[in-house]
């Protein structure tokens, strides 16, 4: 394989390199999409980006569907494991010294265009950051944009982003993220002892190592997809419950950023209740 040092621009300038991890398990209804918007990043060559498909469950058929978008920069490891955190994990364990910046994007979930290249240049712009956030519309099963206000609310506080917004909500949506790499291994690995809110817990990590920085612009950087199956959409109060008892473990119990999140987390749970119908 070519030195990843030797990937340069036609300026001269070398071309960071991005990996992206997306763990699947029984995934074949929706990798295809994946493993497309993933490539599409590639395009301009602004970026070089390595995508590492890491399957533990049985074969569905999605080794086919990587197989025939088979690419230079796509490895695919089928492999068990104990869930997607453990998947994530594993896989940034293994991505080269060489490698700058790191991603996870769920199998259902999709890149917009040029997303990559303008994280990339966001923590270029900001090198004591140790990750970037944009905006990420939620998407239904068939990819029209749906729960509208759960997007203007997040975009909304992404606005006011810093230390003390994050430990009252969590508002970066985890598929419109990169990571600085070296931001990673101070900050240490995904906790595969939740079910829910293992980003979140990252992100508070992450932002004793530096910091984020939002992605400048209106246009979305990623597209979430919300179906009833999906651990959002099944296991959104562990997911709530896990995420104040993180905020909590953060800042204090009684901390004003606890008492506010708890506040929110309320409101939050009784609109999804209604909306529902739970």
């Amino acid at each position: 394989m070519q030195n990843l040092n030797d990937i340069h621009d036609a300026g001269g300038g070398r071309v960071p390199v991005v990996t992206v991890v997306t763990p699947a398990f029984r995934a074949a209804r929706w990798i295809e999409g994946a493993i497309e918007s993933v490539a599409a990043q590639r395009a301009r060559g602004e970026v070089r980006v390595m995508h590492v498909i890491a399957d533990g469950g049985p074969d569905d058929g999605t080794a086919a569907i990587v197989a025939h978008h088979a690419h230079p920069d796509t490895r695919y490891v089928r492999r068990p494991d104990s869930g997607p955190a453990d998947a994530i994990n594993r896989a940034f364990a293994e991505v080269p010294a060489e490698c700058e910046f790191l991603a996870w994007l769920n199998a259902d979930d999709l890149y917009a265009p040029d997303a990559i290249a303008r994280a990339a240049r966001t923590l270029l712009r900001h090198p004591k950051a140790a990750f970037a956030f944009g905006r990420c519309p939620v998407v239904d099963a068939e990819g029209a944009e749906t729960r509208r206000f759960v997007t203007a609310f997040k975009n909304a506080w992404q606005l006011v982003s810093c230390h003390a917004a994050i430990r009252s909500l969590n508002y970066v949506c985890q598929p419109a993220t990169l990571i600085r790499r070296s931001a990673w291994l101070r900050a240490g690995p995904l906790r595969t002892d939740l079910k829910a809110a293992w980003d979140y817990d990252l992100w508070l990590r992450l932002w004793k190592q530096g910091g984020a920085a939002r992605i400048p612009g209106r246009k979305p950087t990623a597209f979430f997809r919300w179906t009833p199956d999906s651990i959002s959409g099944s296991a959104w109060r562990r997911q709530f419950a896990e995420e104040l008892a993180i905020a909590r473990a953060d800042a204090g119990r009684f901390a004003p950023t606890s008492l506010l999140h708890a506040a929110v987390v309320r409101g939050i749970c009784l609109c999804y209740s209604r909306m529902n119908g739970t």
